[in-house]
């Protein structure tokens, strides 16, 4: 479709873009007048805006279900891909947005600041990169979509001025960033030498074509794309920064990058890996490079160091910087299967981990807008001096992120690691299971502290809102409720999943 056409298909984008506008007049208004929480009010609307139209656009809420009747087409003269595959990414980062402007309508690191305007109007922009991000066909616009993305995440990181970690984060992910962007997009360029083409079609109708003689340059160009993606997904070892900047960043930030960022990494991950180079079937080619090798030690690397460095934390959101890399480590076995059952298993990961995470780090802003601590020992006996139920809904998350039945976490291991016996994965299959079994001690610890530690006189006694405790009791409901009613969403990420976008 060409540029006009394409507009009534891209009306998510460009409610994001009018949002953010909005938002930056509203901020000039409001530092004329003082005070008020216009720009925050407004980027909530934009943000669910956007998602209400995802949920309107053609076919995505049918009679057959879920995205069972989205068209696929080429919007923007083959620029960007509109299927099952791209709306179910906007679906999920559009949810991510929402929970990132609540959660920043509530944070003490947001609230009052005197560039909070400013802040509202980047993590909108950070948004419609995400979604550009999960929709680019094309290797231009998907280095464009995660440059964008990547530099919008700078500024939020730093968002604190005059904090020094909040500083120091932000420059650690400005300088890997620009390395992993440098690397990755000399291999996109070592790529279209190749195949000739920087649709993702192309690409896929050129890979199958290569000689034996172009073996060598293929394997480069691969691992320097690669490096842009593990950057962005947090794979070992490009996943030095995230550690840092999670610990660094506000709290809102924090989440949105360990959900969005991550989902949007895997959608461009996926859609280059399964929807282009191998999209014709494994070529001699590519079954002649040791990519499936590659991806499995990177998938296992990841999983067991984020595993053992979060036994020896003692910040819950540097805890949760290491979890989030472990669970990347998981998601990476779906990737290395090659099989639409791989993909369906990935997004039906994505979609699990995107409630139990965000439930987690809900809790946890809650806890440090009371407490001022980020420490685990600010939950000590979080049961007796904050209420049973926060520690309750906590510990739900918590136990689903290590997979434990029924919880939501359980199901999304189950189907990952059997894609994995699927694929004939075993050993790795064996290695994310054993890694399972280690997250259960650093997550069951902290339960430990909340509900058998006794608080010290020195623990202040935390009172948390109705509104955020009735928020996160909804994500926890739907934690332990999607292990009954799933079959809904299994059917959603299959069908997603067998779209190709070529």
């Amino acid at each position: 479709m060409g540029t006009l056409e394409s507009l009534p298909l891209f009306l998510p984008e460009l409610a994001l873009s009018a949002a953010l506008l909005v938002v930056i007049f509203v901020d000039l208004a409001r530092s004329r007048s003082g005070g008020g929480e216009w720009p925050g009010t407004v980027a909530f609307v934009g943000s669910a805006a956007a998602l209400v139209l995802t949920l309107r656009m053609p076919g995505v809420v049918g009679p057959d279900g879920l995205l069972a009747g989205v068209p696929q087409t080429w919007l923007f003269g083959r620029m960007i891909v509109l299927d099952a595959f791209s709306v179910f990414f906007k679906l999920l980062l559009g949810l991510s947005l929402v929970a990132a402007v609540w959660m920043s309508l509530r944070s003490k690191d947001v609230r009052g600041r005197p560039n909070e305007g400013e802040y509202f109007t980047v993590l909108l922009g950070s948004g419609i990169g995400m979604f550009l991000m999960a929709s680019a066909g094309n290797l231009l616009m998907a280095y464009l979509a995660l440059e964008f993305v990547s530099l919008t995440s700078y500024v939020l990181t730093g968002f604190l001025k005059h904090n020094r970690r909040s500083g120091e984060a932000a420059l650690k992910y400005l300088i890997y960033g620009g390395v992993a962007s440098g690397a990755m997009i000399y291999g996109m360029s070592w790529l279209f030498g190749l195949t000739g083409s920087m649709d993702y079609a192309g690409i896929a109708a050129g890979v199958a074509t290569l000689s034996e003689a172009s073996r060598g340059a293929f394997f480069v160009a691969m691992l320097l794309v690669l490096a842009g993606f593990g950057y962005k997904i947090a794979a070992v070892p490009f996943h030095m920064w995230a550690p840092d900047v999670y610990t660094g960043a506000p709290l809102p930030v924090t989440a949105f990058l360990a959900i969005g960022s991550k989902a949007a990494g895997f959608a461009m991950l996926l859609r280059f890996l399964h929807f282009g180079v191998t999209a014709t079937g494994p070529s001699p080619i590519v079954a002649s490079v040791p990519l499936v090798q590659l991806l499995s030690v990177l998938s296992a690397l990841t999983m067991t160091l984020g595993n053992l460095a979060a036994m020896s934390q003692t910040n819950m959101k540097r805890l949760l910087a290491y979890s989030s890399i472990s669970h990347a480590g998981y998601a990476l076995l779906g990737v290395v299967v090659f099989r639409d059952a791989g993909v369906a298993a990935v997004l039906l990961y994505l979609a699990t981990y995107y409630l139990m995470n965000l439930g987690a780090f809900v809790i946890v802003m809650l806890v440090t807008n009371e407490s001022g601590r980020e420490d685990m020992d600010a939950y000590r006996g979080l049961a007796w001096r904050g209420g049973a139920w926060p520690a309750v809904m906590l510990a739900i998350f918590l136990f689903s992120l290590a997979g434990l039945p029924p919880l939501a976490g359980f199901i999304g291991k189950f189907y990952i690691f059997a894609a994995g016996i699927e694929g004939g994965m075993y050993t790795l299959v064996l290695i994310a299971v054993l890694n399972s079994v280690v997250s259960l001690y650093y997550y069951a610890r902290i339960v430990k502290m909340m509900f058998l530690d006794q608080p010290l006189a020195s623990d202040p006694v935390l009172r948390f809102g109705v509104g955020d405790l009735g928020v996160v009791s909804v994500l926890s409901f739907a934690t332990v409720f999607l292990v009954v009613q799933f079959g809904w969403l299994l059917r959603t990420v299959e069908g997603a999943g067998r779209v190709f976008g070529g």
